[in-house]
């Protein structure tokens, strides 16, 4: 059919429906539906049949279909989101209306863990199960359900203000303990209580500036095996560090994770022989144009939450399993530190998304490499899912040569990433070409 005809057809649907003319909008959209051929018309063409339905299962047919089409179409994975009680209509933000800043300090309850036996405060245990009673030992488990932590829909949540909001300077909660009310800092997001030492971790109400966490990796040991470990560490690298090492300090990291989907769209050229229709026997070679789609998936790209990351707490990320992530319970945090994020969701995916398309450029010119002048559109790849992780970490630093270099311990399974003073890094290199010696170190030396 001619492509005029299938805009005619879309576009007297689309007038249709805006009248309130729903089987008119039907019959516009059923004959579109048979001519034409284009899968972005076709997913628009959906979504607005979405919207001529009334029952519900026939919505969700018309919505699922759209989304065959097309997985970005932004609306009908919102209208989605609603249908499946997932998203609210009344939270989704007026992109022509810019939402009232928040003003003043934003107060908020906390959590007080108490022992029921006696009293005394109770601290999470790192065995990654329990809270533990810091006086008479008794303790519970935390119940996680043995289930793992399940990524949120992406798309919806960027519909609504939670997508767009960063912490504030200022948070206020109040102690259960004392009656105490304390200035949260804005790069915690627990706290002890400064009066009775009760630990407490904030509760964030539906109006907060900062996100809950969905996930996180419990602390697996406590501090003297991670000295263990930053021991052991320093010993691999046979160097002693100059004047008193700082026990290493726990605390949990947060870092955002981003699944993608979908496809990337390439066109490229390349040379093929053709019969020369005006000399037999001879062929010409010519150049065709070749398009394709090529898949996409990605499951945790990992990205910061914040701007000023050490390059070996960047290096440890590696060493994590992630697919170990519990679903986020304000209990895990009782007794540790947590960092929050300064980096938005949406700044967050913008960088990952970025991340991700140049290293499928890369791979489609790779795996593509007969053809030339290749040209890629990132339109149909999108952002399915996102965790707000929380992440175990050890942190602590030591003097060499009059500078202070840090060193960070991974709270799950103890693997160390540090940094290493200069006159350390040649010492070892030396120790290295000694022990390989002959031939064998000259060579590694000139490569």
């Amino acid at each position: 059919m001619d492509e005029t005809y299938n805009r005619n057809l879309f576009k007297n649907a689309e007038l249709a429906l805006k009248d309130g003319d729903k089987n008119m909008a039907r019959r516009y959209l059923e004959r579109l539906f048979l001519s034409s051929r284009d899968h972005n018309q076709l997913a628009d063409g959906w979504y607005y049949m979405s919207q001529v339905e009334d029952d519900p299962a026939e919505k969700r047919k018309a919505l699922e279909q759209a989304l065959s089409y097309r997985m970005t179409h932004a609306r009908a994975r919102r209208a989605l989101a609603i249908l499946d009680g997932r998203l609210k209509a009344d939270e989704i933000i007026n992109p022509d209306q810019k939402p009232a800043p928040l003003t003043g300090d934003a107060k908020t309850d906390a959590d007080h863990f108490m022992c029921p036996n006696c009293g005394a405060r109770m601290s999470f245990a790192p065995d990654g199960q329990s809270l533990v009673c810091d006086f008479c030992t008794s303790g519970g488990a935390v119940d996680a359900s043995g289930d793992l932590a399940e990524e949120k829909d992406f798309f919806s949540t960027m519909a609504t203000l939670r997508g767009h909001s960063s912490p504030v300077a200022r948070k206020v909660f109040h102690c259960d303990g004392c009656g105490a009310e304390f200035i949260l800092p804005p790069n915690d997001i627990s706290e002890d209580c400064a009066y009775c030492n009760s630990p407490h971790v904030v509760s964030h109400q539906e109006t907060r500036e900062l996100m809950d966490p969905d996930a996180i990796i419990p602390h697996a040991f406590n501090r003297r095996q991670a000295a263990e470990y930053l021991v052991a560490w320093v010993q691999e690298h046979a160097f002693t560090p100059q004047g008193k090492v700082q026990p290493p300090r726990g605390f949990y990291l947060p870092l955002w994770t981003f699944d993608f989907a979908g496809m990337i769209s390439y066109s490229g050229q390349r040379y093929q022989d053709e019969d020369n229709p005006f000399r037999k026997g001879s062929r010409n070679r010519v150049k065709v144009t070749e398009r394709g789609d090529y898949p996409v998936y990605i499951d945790d790209l990992i990205m910061p939450a914040n701007k000023a990351m050490n390059k070996e707490a960047v290096a440890l990320l590696d060493t994590y399993s992630f697919r170990e992530a519990k679903p986020y319970d304000a209990r895990y945090l009782v007794g540790w530190a947590a960092e929050a994020y300064e980096i938005e969701l949406g700044d967050a995916s913008l960088e990952a998304r970025s991340r991700a398309y140049k290293f499928y450029k890369k791979k489609i010119r790779r795996d593509m490499s007969e053809l030339m002048n290749i040209t890629t559109s990132s339109a149909n790849m999108a952002i399915d899912s996102y965790k707000l992780l929380m992440l175990p970490i050890w942190i602590t630093t030591y003097t060499y040569g009059g500078e202070e270099y840090h060193v960070f311990i991974n709270g799950q399974n103890g693997a160390v990433r540090g940094e290493l003073a200069p006159a350390v890094q040649e010492a070892h290199a030396q120790k290295n070409r000694k022990e390989k010696g002959g031939i064998l170190g000259w060579l590694d030396d000139m490569f």
